[in-house]
């Protein structure tokens, strides 16, 4: 496997080069990318051959393993989740695009192996790449933090150091400057109640 690697400045993404990107996912692609907290791993969610790469890399199984979907904007998030009262709207709008994972209840319209859960994982990032990529897309992407194979460094920040690692076994690499160490904080929203799971990045002054 060749990995195609694109160097974006986060201030102008070159259009032609995420053109080119959204249609390598489209085809089946994996990729490793930036996002607006760790370096993430991930594909279209509706990918078989990619998914299959990602279960494999990851050594895990689809249906069951901790994964959390990255969504354009709220409008496509609310067509993958059951309908939502007016305070978690305005919870969504005031933390989203953001550094957030929320858990919601499944409407059982993702395809194939997650048509049965329950809950799914969802973000909004506020990555100027990915929210230049998503709206070409149309579909979520199946998204998971990178992490570092170090016991004490939990996460991959330097592109030269993932680079290196992943080379060959990804299809695309999105190369966009160091990123962050810190996860996103997440939040169980699916019990009627605002749950916190993991501090993160982020103000959680809303709980």
């Amino acid at each position: 496997m060749i990995t195609a690697v694109y160097t974006l400045f986060p201030s102008s993404p070159n259009e032609r080069d995420l053109l080119k990107i959204a249609n390598q996912l489209k085809k089946g692609a994996l990729m490793i990318y930036p996002t607006d907290t760790v370096y993430a791993i991930g594909c279209l969610s509706s990918s078989t051959s990619a998914l299959d790469k990602f279960a494999r890399l990851k050594q895990i199984k689809l249906e069951k393993a901790p994964l959390s979907f990255l969504f354009n904007d709220i409008s496509e998030l609310s067509t993958y989740v059951k309908p939502f009262d007016a305070s978690v709207f305005r919870l969504l709008k005031s933390t989203l695009p953001g550094p957030f994972s929320f858990i919601m209840e499944s409407n059982g319209k993702l395809l194939k192996p997650f048509h049965k859960r329950k809950t799914i994982g969802v973000r909004i990032s506020d990555h100027p790449v990915l929210k230049s990529l998503l709206p070409m897309l149309d579909e979520p992407l199946l998204t998971s933090s990178l992490h570092d194979k170090d016991e004490i460094l939990e996460y991959t920040s330097d592109e030269d150091e993932i680079l290196s690692a992943w080379d060959g076994k990804v299809d695309v690499l999105i190369q966009a400057g160091a990123g962050g160490n810190v996860p996103s904080t997440v939040v169980d929203l699916s019990n009627n109640a605002i749950e916190l799971v993991r501090q993160g990045k982020g103000k959680i002054d809303f709980i």
